[in-house]
């Protein structure tokens, strides 16, 4: 809406000083000039014409004089020029109430009955005396709360909490924020902001105001205020037509409210946006949610069209506010109307002046009553909008020339909305696209429908918006003025009527100490408000008439009366009326009604009407807001981030200069990480910490950079999952010293870890790659196995504990400097809508398989080892299930096979004979992806890759990983490959890792990874549970024939389950307990002691030797020391079989699952590029849903897989009448012979540890209640296990994976 004059009309209660406010200095004594005061005059209609005469030039001069200084003051806000305004109301209060006192006396008894009409109008207001009649302390305190109350709006600031920046004035900082920021955070600090700053003081002086401005006002027989403001509409059905018109309006607001809610919604989501509820007041665009055209390209129908706001063209162009003004005026002179005359040019203040003073920037024009001097306060922008505004004020102006010549008194509009609406007409014609095409704005003119609509729906978010809210502002002050809303009421009865009308509602909490009417200009500067609604009534009707008069043939929409002389007359003659006639009577003569008529409006915009119901019905929205109490939340964190950048093209091309500069930095460090790892010298490993800290900076910068922008509201999603990936600054967030020692820290732990070696006492010494792995895997004697397994934790273990702490204070540091509970809390966060309890319910779900593999394998390990080192009922010694870590069991198969005449299925021994070399193992697993139509890797991979330990004699790090350096062509793996069965699944899980890399290359680096980090391990995994079937192997040679008797089926479910089923709990530990040590309820103290407490919990294996707290067994596995998370692998292993299960549906696969091998389908093929090609571009479960048709994980795939074997299982258990669990949990291989008190330490053997006494009743204390958590359990778990050799588990489930723990080597 144009800004509201507030200088129209004589109003006498506004007419301000007399010529000694224009001196320098006040004069001693205030009195008016005898000369201005009135003389002698018959009492009769003769002498009341001679007394108008008299009151006219008087008035003349103390009206320019007042206006004089009130125009100093607004565009000077200083204490002098305000006192100045204050003295100078006392002034012209006193010349109103002499000459109102003198025609009360005169010509009360006879003013009605006047024969001259005119003189009828102006002796009835001449004797309104308003605040004139006040005594004269009472005006001095009614003056000074006018002027305060200006001052604080004028001068209010909106500052941000504890910071020095500069404060934000409302224009233009606040105005530009409403209108074009995104950020609900922002928005909402603003709007707060600036209620708070001037609501809350005004409203004591309010009320002071009311009572003073009643007061006055019933001297003058109104019954208040509002009644007096009223009375200027000379009609005594007033209110009752305004809410007639309203209610002829309404459906059209509900139609608009409803749209745009659901366009907000689409934006700020469910926890903002109710679409049942009110809209919160400060998302709409404008500080009053009075107009909502700053939202237009949220809300824009049909976005392809050419844009309509032509703010941007104007800019180019170099327009100026001066230029906007000569445009205005060109506009009437070509109606045939009037030019602004010099003094116009010379005094107006048409920009926010830059030397620094405050003034009152509502834009508003002013008449000096000379009939000269008309000016314009405007800090205009060269904006569309403003050009709009700029065209109302030059309205105001017009009809000051055209009238200039009547009576002062009658030098006003016909009524108050007639001065507003003059402006508005023209602006209907000028923001036009054929007006803009003809002034130089557009280029062409498209005359189509969806043009249209985008048009009218601009147009409506100014002019229907506004209805309700144009409607309510009086609404309100008549409740004030007459008592209905009393000051323990203000706020209450304000947002009442705002949600009544508007549908919106206040987005923070408010109360009776707020006075939020306040925060609008025309409430503290006292003017009058239901004129901008009926000048949005009589604006239609005027543009309708004229448009007739000009010829105009179409949509009333399309009219520009520009240049239209004919229309220019018609409206010369409603304007030189002034007020000296009935508004009716003026009315009339334009448009042939007397009546103010809502049709015409509904005429103009019947085509987005038509438009707005058929949308609505669509999306079966509801009109109205049944919800009305509905109130949304505080954001997170509120005020923090408020200045965020929330300019989503700035945040592409952000999004564009990271991707760049990733790319390049990535690949750098990719190299020297490479080199360290293939190759650990002390050269490479100061070059590795130099890229490290090239990352950390890199990291820093656009991390920091990232964390300006407030991607909330982002429409782009790529953009805003990107940048906030990109707010997390890991490690980088460290200050360098601590940054600094954090990476020696790891890469000190990865050296002691990668270069170990343990030595036997005649000097033997052997590393974990391959000799002790090889000894752990082969080995079936007790004391090699114990040896081996001590020997390596004391080496590395022992060494490692000296710097793990260190590395959790510094990693929980980093965590928190980026905004997480500590580093366990950044860890899950890679999962977005993974809970723990998720990861509970799906390892509960797998446990009972996993405890009748447990059971099975422990009578096989008491066949062999016997009752000396295995107790049917008690954990099992960690060193015996062929692994270092017992994580995967597959090594001890041939002590375990179910039916051990069977046939084998292990392929190493063909492998061996046939050739194969560790080249010829990648080679196969290339082939397996190009057989499903994936891609072949690329010929860096062959030159480049380590697939083998050198003989070099380098020390490398042996662990297998995939490496994607970060250009779209070079991915390498680097593996110390031995010829067997397991390295050949090993290698398809790495070459899964590659496809992957290759499958999402073109992403933007920040997508250019898993949907999660378990996802990654899957891929390849998915693909080996098809390698390992039998049917795949005798397909590659491996195998002679595919035996499909139910005996190699067991064997091979029992293989398949030590890798995947034993492994499952072991997955799920590590980061539990790394999780509770960042969390610090595990200390450094119970490293050890927690870390077999778990192991004792979820695997039932305990220590084959007594451990102490000296001891760090979790650092004798790789992940720990290389601070790499685990929770992935047990993700992996769960969706994996998810996956399995999908993709065998889309190759056709017919039969159980285990049998499923999907070599060749290149339907499989092209599910599973579609899933990987999205990278890290969307949440996973959209990723899981692509693939398998369901989002959420499932252990029911693994579960179906494996129910043959579980069948088995049971009825062997059965038979052999095993005990499910450990019950027996105390017991360790060395408690007969150590139990007690050690004699010489007087220390305590406890779970294989040597503990303090104390320590030691703790943890019986602890273990007792978890054995009888177990005894429960395993009454549960009868009943449970019944069931399911019962029922079949043929539920829905989401898609296969595999997953070896092999470390994914990626950012």
């Amino acid at each position: 809406m144009g800004a509201a004059s507030g200088r129209v009309g004589p109003r006498p209660q506004l007419l301000l000083s007399l010529l000694w406010l224009l001196l320098l200095s006040p004069p001693p004594t205030l009195a008016l000039d005898p000369e201005l005061m009135p003389g002698n005059f018959s009492a009769d209609e003769a002498g009341a014409q001679l007394f108008a005469n008299s009151y006219n030039s008087s008035a003349e001069q103390v009206l320019f004089w007042s206006t004089a200084a009130s125009w100093a003051y607004d565009t000077n806000i200083t204490e002098e020029n305000a006192w100045r305004q204050e003295e100078a109301a006392l002034l012209s209060q006193e010349f109103t109430e002499v000459w109102g006192q003198k025609a009360k006396e005169l010509y009360d008894p006879i003013w009605k009955n006047f024969s001259d009409l005119m003189l009828h109008r102006i002796i009835g207001a001449v004797r309104i005396l308003g605040p004139a009649n006040l005594p004269l302390t009472k005006k001095q305190q009614y003056n000074s709360l006018l002027s305060n109350m200006s001052r604080i709006y004028s001068t209010g600031k909106v500052c941000f909490p504890n910071k020095t920046a500069t404060c934000w004035s409302l224009d233009p900082e606040i105005t530009n924020i409403m209108a074009s920021s995104r950020s609900y955070a922002k928005l909402l600090f603003a709007w707060e902001g600036w209620h708070d700053a001037v609501g809350i003081p005004l409203k004591p002086l309010y009320q002071d105001f009311t009572a003073l401005s009643n007061e006055a006002y019933r001297q003058d027989n109104f019954s208040d205020t509002g009644a007096y403001w009223r009375s200027w509409y000379d009609s005594p059905t007033f209110e009752q037509n305004l809410e007639q018109l309203y209610h002829q309006l309404e459906p059209l607001y509900l139609n608009l409210h409803a749209y745009v809610r659901r366009a907000l919604h689409r934006i700020y989501g469910d926890r903002y946006i109710n679409l049942r509820g009110p809209i919160p007041a400060h998302l709409l665009g404008d500080m009053w949610a009075q107009s909502w055209q700053n939202i237009y390209d949220v809300v824009v129908p049909f976005p392809d069209k050419p844009s309509l706001d032509v703010t941007n063209t104007m800019v180019q162009k170099g327009w100026n506010a001066t230029h906007m003004f000569r445009v205005a005026e060109q506009f009437f002179t070509s109606l045939g109307l009037l030019p602004m005359p010099p003094e116009f040019w010379a005094e107006s203040m048409l920009e926010k002046p830059s030397d620094g003073r405050e003034v009152v920037c509502h834009a508003s024009a002013w008449d000096f009553y000379n009939r000269k001097d008309f000016r314009i306060k405007q800090c205009t922008r060269v904006t569309m909008d403003q050009l709009s505004t700029v065209h109302h004020e030059m309205g105001h102006v017009q009809y000051y020339l055209q009238y200039k010549d009547l009576p002062v008194t009658l030098r006003r509009g016909a009524n108050p909305g007639f001065h507003e609406a003059i402006g508005d007409v023209l602006a209907l014609s000028v923001s036009t696209p054929a007006h803009l095409h003809k002034i130089g704005l557009l280029d062409h003119v498209t005359n189509d429908t969806e043009t249209d609509i985008n048009y009218l729906l601009k147009m409506a978010l100014e002019k229907i918006a506004f209805l309700p809210f144009g409607y309510l502002v009086d609404q309100w002050r008549w409740g004030v003025f007459s008592g209905r809303t009393p000051p323990s009421r203000y706020n209450f009865d304000w947002w009442y009527l705002r949600t009544k009308y508007q549908g919106i509602c206040p987005p923070v909490v408010r109360n009776e100490t707020h006075f939020d009417a306040g925060a609008k200009f025309h409430v503290p500067n006292v003017t009058p408000y239901i004129r901008y609604f009926v000048s949005f009534i009589l604006q239609f009707q005027f543009h309708q008439a004229l448009c007739k008069e000009a010829g105009h043939q179409g949509p009333l929409h399309q009219c520009d009366i520009y240049q239209s002389t004919k229309a220019g007359a018609k409206l010369r003659s409603l304007l030189q009326a002034g007020s000296s006639r009935p508004w009716q009577t003026v009315l009339e003569d334009l448009v042939g009604s007397a009546a103010l008529d809502a049709q015409p409006l509904l005429n103009y915009f019947q085509p987005v009407i038509q438009w707005l119901q058929e949308q609505n019905q669509r999306m079966g929205e509801v009109l109205g807001w049944p919800e009305y109490q509905w109130r949304p939340p505080l954001p997170d964190n509120y005020p923090e981030g408020i200045d965020l950048v929330s300019d989503e093209a700035e945040a592409n091309r952000f999004v564009e200069e990271y991707d760049r500069a990733s790319q390049v930095v990535w690949n750098e460090y990719a190299e020297a990480n490479w080199n360290y790892n293939t190759n650990i010298t002390t050269e490479n490993s100061k070059v590795l910490l130099q890229k490290n800290l090239l990352v950390a900076n890199h990291t820093l910068k656009y991390g920091t950079w990232a964390k300006r922008f407030d991607v909330n509201n982002f429409q782009n999603a790529s953009t805003k999952r990107i940048i906030k990936k990109v707010q997390d600054l890991d490690r980088a967030v460290l200050p360098m010293k601590e940054l600094e020692e954090y990476n020696k820290i790891l890469l000190d732990m990865e050296t002691i870890y990668s270069v170990a070696t343990v030595c036997h006492t005649n000097g033997t010494c052997l590393q974990l790659e391959p000799e002790l792995t090889n000894v752990m895997a082969t080995s079936r004697n007790y004391e090699e196995l114990l040896w081996a397994w001590k020997s390596w934790r004391d080496k590395v273990g022992r060494t490692l504990l000296p710097l793990f702490p260190k590395y959790v204070q510094l990693t929980n540091k980093a965590a928190q400097l980026n905004g997480y509970l500590d580093a366990g809390d950044s860890w899950r966060s890679m999962y977005e809508a993974i809970l723990e309890q998720d990861l509970e319910r799906l390892y509960q779900e797998l446990q009972p398989l996993y405890l009748n593999l447990h059971a099975y394998v422990r009578r096989a390990l008491h066949r062999h080892y016997g009752a000396e080192h295995i107790n049917l009922e008690g954990p099992i010694p960690a060193h015996l299930l062929g692994n270092m870590w017992a994580q995967t069991w597959s090594n001890i198969y041939e002590l375990v096979a179910p039916f051990p005449s069977a046939p084998k299925m292990d392929a190493t021994e063909a492998m061996i004979e046939q050739g194969w070399t560790p080249r010829r193992m990648f080679k196969e697993a290339d082939n397996f992806f190009t057989s499903l139509g994936l891609l072949p890797v690329p010929p860096e991979f062959w030159n480049k890759s380590m697939l083998e330990k050198p003989a070099d004699g380098r020390e490398v790090v042996c662990h297998a990983s995939a490496w994607d350096f970060y250009n779209g062509k070079d991915f390498r793996i680097k593996q110390c490959t031995t010829v067997n069965m397991e390295d050949l699944v090993v290698a398809h899980h790495e070459m899964g890792h590659i496809q992957y890399f290759m499958q999402y290359k073109d992403l933007p680096l920040a997508f250019r990874e898993g949907a999660n980090p378990g996802f990654h391990e899957a891929i390849g995994d998915v693909l080996a549970l098809s390698v390992s079937t039998p049917k795949h192997l005798h397909t590659i040679n491996l195998l002679n024939s595919e035996d499909n008797s139910y005996e190699n089926d067991i064997n091979f479910l029992m293989k398949m389950a030590l890798d995947k089923v034993a492994f499952i709990p072991f997955s799920y530990l590590i980061d539990q307990w790394r999780w509770r040590v960042f969390d610090g309820s595990i200390t450094k103290e119970n490293y050890n002691q927690e870390w077999w407490s778990l192991r004792l919990k979820y695997q039932g294996l305990c220590p084959p030797v007594p451990r102490s707290q000296g001891d760090f067994d979790p650092g004798a596995k790789f992940h720990v020391p290389a601070s790499v998370p685990y929770i992935r692998y047990f993700v992996s292993f769960i969706i994996q079989f998810q996956f399995h299960e999908a993709l065998c549906q889309a190759a056709g696969h017919q039969g159980p699952l285990h049998k499923c091998d999907i070599y060749k389908s290149k339907e499989a093929g092209k599910r599973l590029a579609e899933t990987m090609k999205l990278g890290f571009s969307k949440p996973w479960p959209e990723a899981m849903k692509l693939l398998t048709g369901q989002s959420n994980m499932s252990a029911a795939a693994m579960m179906s897989y494996f129910k043959p074997l579980m069948d088995w299982l049971l009825t062997e258990n059965g038979r052999h009448g095993e005990k499910l669990g450990w019950p027996q949990y105390n017991w360790t291989p060395n408690s007969a012979r150590s139990e007690g008190i050690l004699s010489d330490t007087g220390r305590v053997n406890f779970l294989g540890m040597n503990l303090e006494p104390q320590q030691a009743r703790v943890g019986q204390w602890v273990l007792l209640f978890l054995g009888v958590a177990l005894l429960v359990a395993t009454v549960g778990l009868t009943q449970r296990l019944f069931s399911i050799r019962h029922h079949s588990l043929h539920r829905p489930h989401r898609g296969p994976q595999f997953g070896s723990e092999v470390e994914l080597r990626h950012s």
